[in-house]
């Protein structure tokens, strides 16, 4: 039964990763900064539950002890956060970006570091595979503008998944960054075209097609390949 791991996983894409996960037979792990909230995700019968505050080393420190020596074939980072509500020129809330930063840029690093040794373990089961949930909007090439917060967390994030593919290739480690589409989530809102199950399915048959020769890609959930 292969095994994935899913951090950021008590609403939205990080709870429909889950789901699917769990109703195709595989082993989940699943973490959430508070889980006395994360009602949803407690309810699915089956899953592994952590406590995970990817911006705090004690809290990763505390879960790669737990989990000790397990493989791990599939890593997902989904744990993510938006940033301040205005992010224009005028008005940023400078502390808030800082820690739009720690979430979703340092977070993902600081767990694929702290769970190397889980996803080398796997290797006798085919590629692991180490997905980044990035966005279209960590694009320069496509940027609008604006959104200074999340859009530079995610550029970032881009950077260093497609730092970490070039030095996890010895590893036999695959890394993706993966966009989810526009979804109707609880940052995405109600208008968004793209309902979670869609893009989560997309997402799965990406990741599980995925192999080294493609390591370091910045793809949708179609496998379409994105303009960095």
């Amino acid at each position: 039964m292969p095994t994935v791991m899913i951090a950021g996983a008590n609403r939205g894409l990080g709870l429909e990763f889950a789901r699917q996960y769990l109703a195709d037979g595989w082993s989940v792990i699943a973490t959430a900064r508070d889980l006395p909230t994360a009602k949803d995700l407690r309810q699915l019968p089956g899953i592994e539950l952590y406590a995970l505050d990817v911006t705090a080393a004690d809290s990763v420190s505390s879960l790669v002890t737990t989990l000790g020596d397990r493989p791990l074939d599939v890593v997902i980072c989904n744990a993510g956060i938006y940033g301040p509500k205005d992010q224009s020129l005028a008005a940023m809330d400078y502390k808030a970006w800082l820690h739009t930063f720690e979430v979703n840029t340092l977070g993902p690093f600081r767990l694929a570091a702290a769970l190397l040794g889980n996803l080398k373990a796997a290797a006798s089961n085919g590629t692991p595979k180490l997905a980044f949930i990035t966005s279209l909007m960590g694009s320069i090439s496509d940027s609008s503008g604006g959104t200074y917060a999340y859009r530079s967390s995610k550029a970032a994030l881009n950077l260093v998944g497609h730092g970490l593919a070039q030095e996890l290739k010895r590893d036999g480690v695959a890394v993706l960054l993966l966009h989810p589409g526009w979804v109707q989530t609880d940052m995405g809102g109600p208008n968004a075209p793209l309902k979670a199950p869609e893009s989560i399915s997309g997402l799965r048959d990406v990741i599980e097609n995925a192999t080294l020769g493609r390591s370091g890609s910045y793809l949708d959930y179609r496998g379409k390949t994105l303009d960095w």
